[in-house]
């Protein structure tokens, strides 16, 4: 039997910062909602008393000792954000994408099948066969080296990161049963 290994951000964005929690909470503390930088973790924080944090400050949420972060309460979804974290969304998964851009090419690069009839690729939104075949086609002469390069190379394709983008807001959203970006995270029975 496989041993399923959790995927751990180890730093996150502030996407709002409650300085003294929320009603959901059984006593007064500062709180952030926050997204983590590589595998998308929406996360609610207790942050160290007196301190303060605007949308987009970078935190530490590893294994180590953490300077902001007190300890994580809890995974949230997308629906427990707060209003003003659902507005901050779409801006941080956007940095989070641009300042990163390998990660996101390599799925250009070498993503595959999901099913006989449907490709990784085609998950993307506004990616339809066309799309999907100008892209293997460019691949396979040679590695996309950027987001410019697949604009350059696939036709009719003008802003590959932003298809990165809503396909990621989607899967936090838990829109669709497939998954390229956001693993999902079995919930504990119990409590």
């Amino acid at each position: 039997m496989a041993v399923k290994t959790i995927k751990k951000d180890e730093w996150a964005l502030v996407l709002d910062f409650l300085a003294r929690g929320h009603s959901g909470m059984q006593r007064s503390e500062p709180v952030a909602q926050i997204i983590g930088d590589r595998y998308f973790s929406l996360l609610e924080v207790i942050m160290r008393e007196n301190s303060s944090f605007k949308p987009e400050d970078r935190v530490y949420i590893g294994e180590g000792k953490r300077a902001d972060v007190k300890y994580i309460r809890k995974r949230i979804s997308y629906g427990e954000l707060t209003a003003a974290a659902k507005e901050e969304l779409n801006d941080m998964v956007e940095k989070i994408v641009t300042k990163n851009p390998k990660m996101f090419l390599n799925f250009f690069n070498k993503s595959g099948p999901v099913t006989n009839r449907l490709h990784q690729l085609e998950l993307l939104p506004g990616i339809g066969k066309r799309h999907l075949w100008g892209i293997i086609g460019e691949r396979k002469k040679a590695p996309f080296e950027s987001f410019e390069d697949i604009k350059k190379r696939v036709p009719l394709l003008p802003h590959p990161e932003k298809l990165i983008v809503r396909r990621i807001l989607c899967e936090l959203e838990d829109k669709d049963k497939y998954r390229i970006f956001v693993p999902r995270w079995e919930k504990k029975s119990g409590g």
